[in-house]
């Protein structure tokens, strides 16, 4: 008997889309199962479904693997079984923000506040340390902030670097890192020790008192930060892990638009 069409696929995906995503859904359900079993299900075509199952293979959301053989074994090739890979089954949504909140709390709650900022700077460390060689190669706080700029897109955060302000004497300019992804937003939005331990650690890294203007845990379009940079480019900065002087303030030429 044909499976009817699940109630939640959005309404703005079109009938292709849809179809898809009622083939992965189906194989989260009940896969691993074979293009002919899918088919049958659904109540179309076999030519349809594999054209489905195709597209899903090709975006790394499904796999196939043999199935076990009943009876004599006879000719031709075994039947393939599709499942759903990790990627497939993100499709549907996870749970982990609000088990990494749940679990932040609790750490909160048990072991106090201290012990979550200890949490944040941590994982930020394990974020960036193994960039860090990179990153401080230069003594240039702009080209600091390029080489953060790298190394954070290569752990998903899509950031991204430019210069702000023109020189003129006796001002400060700048660059703008600008993070258009932040995988963990959800969890920085009710825990902002995130995103604190965070712009210390670039002020480390960087070299220099850095400014966050924007984030996307409070709503902003992106997690945007102001490096500012001497006009000359003045060496004279701060080496990672020295103090800052407190009341360092950045001017913002353009506002703190992001990057």
């Amino acid at each position: 008997m044909p499976r009817a069409a699940h109630p939640h696929v959005p309404s703005q995906v079109s009938a292709e889309g849809k179809t898809r995503h009622e083939v992965a859904r189906l194989l989260l359900e009940q896969g691993p199962m074979t293009a002919v079993v899918v088919a049958e299900q659904l109540g179309i075509s076999p030519t349809a479904v594999r054209r489905h199952l195709d597209a899903l293979l090709a975006d790394g959301e499904a796999e196939t693997r043999d199935a076990p053989r009943r009876g004599p074994r006879g000719r031709g090739r075994p039947a393939k079984l599709f499942l759903l890979t990790e990627p497939g089954r993100a499709r549907f949504g996870h749970a982990y923000d609000d088990l990494a909140v749940s679990a932040i709390r609790f750490l909160a709650e048990h072991a106090g506040e201290d012990a979550v900022r200890t949490f944040a700077e941590r994982r930020i460390e394990k974020l960036v340390g193994p960039h860090r060689s990179a990153i401080t190669g230069s003594s240039d706080p702009a080209a600091r902030a390029e080489a953060l700029a790298t190394a954070l897109t290569r752990e998903g955060y899509a950031a991204s670097t430019r210069q702000v302000g023109a020189p003129a004497p006796g001002q400060n300019v700048g660059a703008q890192l600008c993070q258009h992804h932040c995988p963990v937003a959800h969890v920085a939005a009710e825990f902002p020790q995130l995103c604190e331990a965070e712009t210390e650690a670039f002020a480390q890294l960087l070299g220099t008192h850095v400014q966050r203007l924007a984030t996307i845990a409070r709503g902003d379009s992106a997690c945007t930060t102001h490096v500012p940079v001497p006009a000359g480019n003045n060496p004279a900065h701060p080496e990672p892990g020295s103090t800052v002087p407190p009341g360092r303030t950045a001017r913002i030429p353009n506002g703190g638009k992001p990057a």
